[in-house]
């Protein structure tokens, strides 16, 4: 009797600090919260300082994300977003879903930050990485008039797809329908995200995939295979900013606010450049891994305005479709 009474006190004990525990839910991509993503160790680390219980959502791809907070409203579970860039800052502001934020720190960025609602945590610039002994073009003009076969993402639910046609639209402009019908024969597929797109370049289904100039650091890194490269174009690269935001519905705002706050420490910046395989927005005590230092460096950097990107987002978005449903 005694060991029941013991027992049932323990699973009693147990039971309220549970329900004493805080619970974070963020919003991210699939590929964070992967076992090979930065969530696992960003979970560990958060929640030894937090007192809380940080869970992570995958919600498909970035672009998917703002798609499901609209559908969600103020209902939503979710308390940040993880996972948006500057292409989709502008439409999430117009929800009127996102809180402001107040999160100082010595960006590393190439653009000065001073966005209101979001803090960024990473950046990157966007390329097509190829095997190293297939001869890339030195831009997208080459591209289109090569045999090379590519795979992209959607725009619709991909930040990189959506990265893609601002690339686009920013170095060509109103030639910018010539471009993609130029290119509508190289693109072997679109898929709904940058795994799915990654994965059938990796098992050869194409000679290149639309990624980031970071990626080749993963294979030469993480497996000792330097046989990837990402190809330098004449244009310039169109460059990310991925960054979170807290929901203004959030019923941890405060642990919001200090997750965010995290978010750009040494504890959380360390774990990104060789997890999510991009450039940290506050660089590390440690630097930047050995082997970022023979990734190629773009001489010319691209990037519309939030403001802009978002006005020509539906223009482009027609111009890729028109071209591809020839």
């Amino acid at each position: 009797m005694k060991s029941l009474i013991f027992a049932s006190a323990t699973c009693l004990a147990t039971a309220v600090a549970a329900a004493d525990t805080p619970e974070l839910v963020v919003y991210t991509y699939d590929s964070f919260v992967s076992e090979w993503g930065p969530g696992p160790a960003v979970e560990e680390a958060f929640e030894a300082v937090c007192g809380c219980d940080l869970k992570f959502v995958g919600a498909g791809d970035g672009a998917a994300l703002l798609a499901r907070i609209k559908l969600e409203g103020a209902r939503s579970d979710a308390d940040v977003v993880l996972g948006l860039d500057t292409n989709l800052t502008a439409a999430a502001k117009e929800t009127g879903l996102f809180a402001p934020v107040s999160v100082e720190a010595d960006y590393a960025l190439p653009i000065t930050w001073s966005d209101t609602h979001f803090a960024p945590y990473d950046w990157g610039y966007f390329a097509f990485v190829h095997n190293a002994d297939v001869p890339a073009p030195s831009n997208f003009e080459a591209l289109a008039d090569s045999d090379l076969k590519i795979v992209i993402q959607d725009p619709r639910s991909s930040t990189p797809g959506l990265g893609l046609l601002m690339w686009v639209k920013a170095a060509y402009g109103e030639d910018a329908p010539a471009l993609w019908e130029g290119l509508s024969d190289n693109i072997v597929t679109v898929t709904k995200g940058w795994s799915e797109a990654y994965g059938l370049f990796l098992e050869g289904e194409a000679d290149m995939v639309l990624s980031y100039t970071t990626s080749p650091a993963y294979h030469l890194i993480a497996e000792e295979d330097d046989s990837k490269s990402a190809a330098l174009f004449d244009e310039g690269h169109y460059m990310q900013v991925e960054v979170a935001g807290k929901l203004a519905a959030s019923d941890e705002s405060a642990l919001a606010d200090q997750f965010l706050e995290f978010m750009v420490s040494d504890a959380f910046q360390s774990i990104i450049p060789t997890t999510n395989w991009m450039y940290p927005a506050v660089t590390p005590d440690s630097g930047l891994p050995q082997g970022f230092e023979t990734l190629i460096s773009p001489e010319k950097s691209l990037l519309l305005p939030e403001d802009e990107a978002a006005a020509l987002r539906a223009e482009a978005l027609e111009e890729w479709r028109a071209a591809l449903s020839r």
